[in-house]
């Protein structure tokens, strides 16, 4: 919970069907809202779900959450850079963008389990459009859209990334 300051209004974009994250969160956030293209629409406590295939604009207006999380699921997006741009467009000033995402390192480690010993989904693989480390994530996040404040950690024996950036103040 320390990533996501108590009382937040919070979106995770690609929630999955079950909104597991969210549902596990909702204690401690003022409202929370999923969205993906698997989930039902659905409300329940201070949690709202909503069926989403991305394209090219966020149904949300400007400033309206404190926390974005994109947790396992920029990997997948085709075209990154208009994401991240909506993202930042719809998180207040301040704002904190939170995503994992698949290391450099993961992706032969993560073929190999999925394309030979077929215990990962090869579907779930074959959709990943890229892969990512530190000096990836800082140019897109800081250099091609423009947030501040990157913290950044490998994780998983450095098969995953963690990185958290804030949106300025303009």
């Amino acid at each position: 919970m320390f990533h996501v300051p108590k009382n937040s209004i919070l979106l995770d974009i690609g929630c999955g069907t079950s909104a597991t994250f969210l549902k596990t969160m909702s204690p401690y956030i003022k409202q929370g809202f999923g969205v993906d293209f698997k989930v039902e629409n659905a409300r329940f406590s201070n949690i709202e779900t909503t069926q989403l295939e991305f394209n090219e604009k966020l149904p949300f207006q400007d400033s309206s959450f404190d926390v974005v999380t994109m947790l396992a699921v920029l990997e997948h997006i085709e075209n990154e850079d208009k994401i991240l741009k909506e993202i930042k467009r719809i998180l207040i000033p301040g704002g904190k963008l939170i995503i994992t995402v698949p290391s450099v390192w993961s992706q032969p480690v993560l073929e190999f389990l999925s394309y030979k010993l077929k215990i990962v989904s090869e579907d779930e693989i074959r959709d990943h459009k890229r892969y990512y480390n530190r000096t990836i994530l800082s140019k897109k996040l800081i250099e091609v859209v423009g947030f501040q404040d990157l913290n950044h950690q490998y994780f998983q024996f450095y098969m995953n990334n963690f990185c958290t950036v804030i949106k300025g103040d303009k």
